[in-house]
Formats: structure tokens, C-alpha cells, sequence
């Protein structure tokens, strides 16, 4: 394949549907203020009113509450970011925008690509806007650890936006998209050591905690946030196979999307 080819195949399309997306999202601020307002008010009132209550069990780490639930906070803010983005994919083919993408001469994977490096740009930023947040917690990062921190963003990002593109996909409706947020996503969430740490939770929630992949993806970012600390990364999955773990979910995702896309075209 050719430069010319290159270009009008894959990266027009993809760059074309990525640049709808960011648009359309920051054009519509309801949704900038349900992705990024909604996990910040979360973490400030849970975690103003836990942060005298909570210590970390088996752990000679100790810390504010609203320290500790701040790297799940982050992954929070590209969970929602990736769900409000991917909303977009429902309502692109109730308007009958999807069906004409769909009929054009590119590869079904196209559409994956330019809707997933859409919604991992805004997740992201967002991220990232929240972040500097950071100091005021007393989250001191050198040089290395932030291009830690945005690594793992970034693989975050596009594994959440992958699954958030392989739910909407064969939705029809905003509703049933909603109803699985609130019935998985959130849950998933929950039980990824962002709320609270595996340590203190009964045999079975721990166990679901362990086979959860965005426990390993709060767990990296933990890694990342806290380099070289080893009283605050205590009790969690270890570096390598955080980061092992994420990658591969963010790999598998966006394969199953990929598929999803092929079988129901």
C-alpha cells in the first residue's frame, strides 16, 4: 500500500471520526460536567467524610482518605469520559450517520480506531486537568513519575474506551447504555481497589477484586503516582504485572471491538 492509499484508507477516516468526536463533546458541556464534575464532587464528599474514619488494614502505610482515593479517582474520570464519548456511537447510528460510515470503501476497524482515539483524547485531558490537583493532597511527583502517570493514562484510556465501544455497539438505545453503566461499569469500579483497598474486604469481594482488570489498572496507577515508595504501594499487584495486566486488557478490548464490529456489519 502506497503513501496516497495509506492516507485516504486509514488515516483520513480515522483521523476524520476522531476529530467529530472531540468536537462534538466539547461542544456539548453537559457532558464535560458529567465526566469530569461528577467523579470530583464523588471524591470530595466521600472523601471528606471518611478521611478521619479510614485506616488501611495489614498496611504500615497511612494516609488522608482523600490521598488514597485519589488515583482511583483519576481512572473514574476516563471511566465516565469514555462512557459519555461512547454515547455518541448510539446516537451516530439512530441519525443514520454510522450506516453511511458503514458503506463506505474503509476497514470496519477504522470505525474502532477513530471512535477509540477520540474518546481516549478527552479521557485523557480530563485526567490530566484533574491531576493538578495533585499538590494539594500533598501527591509530590517527580519528572519520572509523571510520564509514569500519563503512560498509564494512556493505556487506561484506550482500554476503557475499547469496552466502552464494545457495549454501545450493539445498543440501540442511551437508556440500555446507561442501565449496564450502572449495572457493570460502576461496580467494576468499585472492586478496583479505588474505594478500598483488597486488604480489608471479606474472601469473596476480595476474590472478585483479583480477577477485576481495572483493579490492576488503579494498582499501576498507584505505581506510578507513588515511585519508589514502598509503604504506599503495599498490599497491591506489582508493577510489572499491573502493567502487563492493563496492556493486555486494553489489547483485548479493543480486539473484541474490532470483531463486534465485523460480525454485526
Amino acid at each position: 500500500m502506497n503513501q496516497r492509499n495509506l492516507y485516504s484508507a486509514w488515516l483520513l477516516p480515522i483521523a476524520s471520526l476522531w476529530r467529530r468526536d472531540v468536537v462534538r463533546f466539547l461542544r456539548q458541556r453537559s457532558r464535560i460536567v458529567g465526566a469530569l464534575g461528577t467523579p470530583i464532587v464523588f471524591w470530595l464528599l466521600i472523601g471528606s467524610g471518611m478521611r478521619h474514619s479510614f485506616k488501611m488494614t495489614g498496611s504500615a502505610f497511612q494516609t488522608d482518605y482523600l490521598e488514597y482515593a485519589f488515583p482511583g479517582t483519576v481512572v473514574l474520570i476516563v471511566l465516565f469520559t469514555a462512557i459519555f464519548s461512547m454515547i455518541s456511537l448510539i446516537e451516530d447510528r439512530r441519525e443514520g450517520f454510522m450506516q453511511g460510515v458503514l458503506v463506505a470503501p474503509v476497514g470496519r476497524s477504522v470505525i474502532v480506531l477513530g471512535k477509540v482515539l477520540g474518546s481516549t483524547t478527552l479521557a485523557f485531558g480530563q485526567s490530566v486537568l484533574f491531576l493538578l490537583l495533585a499538590p494539594t493532597i500533598g501527591i509530590s511527583m517527580a519528572w519520572g513519575s509523571v510520564g509514569a502517570v500519563l503512560s498509564v493514562l494512556i493505556i487506561i484510556s484506550l482500554g476503557l474506551s475499547g469496552l466502552g465501544f464494545l457495549i454501545a455497539w450493539p445498543m440501540d438505545s442511551t437508556q440500555g447504555f446507561h442501565a449496564v453503566m450502572n449495572l457493570f461499569l460502576v461496580p467494576m469500579w468499585l472492586l478496583s481497589g479505588a474505594f478500598f483497598p483488597a486488604s480489608g474486604a471479606s474472601g469473596w469481594v476480595g476474590w472478585l477484586m483479583t480477577i477485576n482488570p481495572l483493579t490492576y489498572g488503579v494498582a499501576a496507577m498507584r505505581h506510578a503516582m507513588y515511585w519508589g515508595d514502598g509503604l504506599a504501594i503495599s498490599g497491591i499487584p506489582s508493577p510489572e504485572v499491573s502493567v502487563a495486566v492493563t496492556i493486555g486488557f486494553m489489547i483485548l478490548m479493543i480486539m473484541l471491538a474490532s470483531r463486534s464490529v465485523v460480525r454485526r456489519g
